[in-house]
């Protein structure tokens, strides 16, 4: 074959299959090997749809897990609900409360005699687990109902935005919260204890139903070691499922995690809504009572109505150092 004739035959197969090549791309089905919509959702009620990774996590490439349905509803629907029947309800009782009782006043009147009822380390410990308790409160709030009742109000991008930055709160300052919640612990375990005092005041109501009705109490009364335990058995909790959200790979399976994020957002729940009724007898509920935890020093009559027997602890011990403390008259 010369060479004009195999310039030729090139020539002519280039040219067949430029004419023959749009035809046979047309006849190519584009998703005939791809998976359709029918089909994944066939397959989330067989098992998960995962897919392949070229990265050491295996778990990444799980897309779907039919399991993961059920915990979904309970973030988006149970959860939801609840925390806000928790906070909401909450509030609502307080006012209705207010409205009916009122202001617990100070019965005698303040006196303008004050006794020291904490100190500078226990006020701290008490500061630095309210703040950062109520900005952990409002920023894990705001993964569960922030959504669907903040972003409509401040639109997606301000919501992305606080979102991130509460984010970051959270993470950091569950340190201090956890380290408060184990200071105030060793500071006041002793004055918590439960005893037969706390039975007579729970059967008068604490003396908040009542006018004129105020039943004997050591340094925390029934209600205060109610918060107490709570506070202190709830954050411990509110701690341990933190530290495994924080760091999933020590959580353990997919399970054990979806277990952690249910019962911390179920704890935290509760605890806000007890932790708000705390707010509201400890400042606007109740006469004298901010002095605790504003300046340490609260008025001697308040301390009598509300705590008769610690007061007469206080007394007591001061009555026993003052004549140690005196010098001796020389004969």
């Amino acid at each position: 074959m010369t060479f004009l004739t195999r310039l030729l035959a090139s020539f002519a197969l280039v040219l067949a299959l430029s004419l023959t090549a749009p035809m046979a791309s047309a006849q190519v089905n584009p998703t005939q090997s791809s998976v359709t919509e029918d089909a994944l959702f066939q397959a989330l009620g067989t098992g998960p749809v995962a897919g392949r990774t070229t990265i050491p996590d295996g778990n990444a490439g799980y897309l779907i897990k039919p399991e993961n349905k059920a915990w979904a509803a309970l973030q988006g629907q149970t959860l939801h609900t609840l925390s806000i029947v928790a906070v909401v309800g909450m509030l609502a009782l307080l006012t209705l409360f207010y409205l009916l009782r009122g202001k617990i006043r100070v019965d005698a009147g303040l006196s303008g005699r004050t006794i020291l009822r904490f100190n500078a380390i226990e006020r701290f410990a008490h500061w630095t687990l309210a703040t950062t308790f109520i900005i952990l409160a409002l920023t894990g709030l705001n993964l569960i109902i922030g959504k669907t009742v903040i972003m409509p109000l401040i639109g997606e991008a301000a919501f992305g935005s606080l979102s991130t930055a509460g984010k970051i709160a959270h993470n950091y300052l569950a340190w201090p919260f956890m380290i408060s919640v184990l200071l105030i612990f060793l500071l006041w375990v002793v004055h918590n204890l439960p005893n037969k005092v706390d039975l007579e005041w729970i059967k008068q109501g604490g003396g908040l139903l009542k006018k004129g009705v105020h039943p004997p109490a050591k340094k925390f009364n029934a209600g205060q070691k109610v918060i107490f335990w709570t506070v202190v058995l709830g954050g411990a909790a509110l701690s341990y499922t933190g530290v495994m959200l924080l760091f999933p790979a020590d959580a353990g399976t997919f399970a054990d995690w979806q277990f952690y994020q249910t019962v911390h957002a179920l704890v935290a729940a509760a605890m806000s809504a007890i932790v708000i009724a705390h707010i509201y007898i400890g400042s606007v509920g109740m006469e004298g009572a901010f002095d605790a935890m504003g300046s340490g020093e609260v008025d001697e009559n308040w301390a009598k109505e509300h705590h008769s027997l610690w007061v007469e602890e206080v007394k007591g011990q001061s009555a026993t150092a003052k004549p140690s403390a005196a010098t001796t008259p020389a004969e």
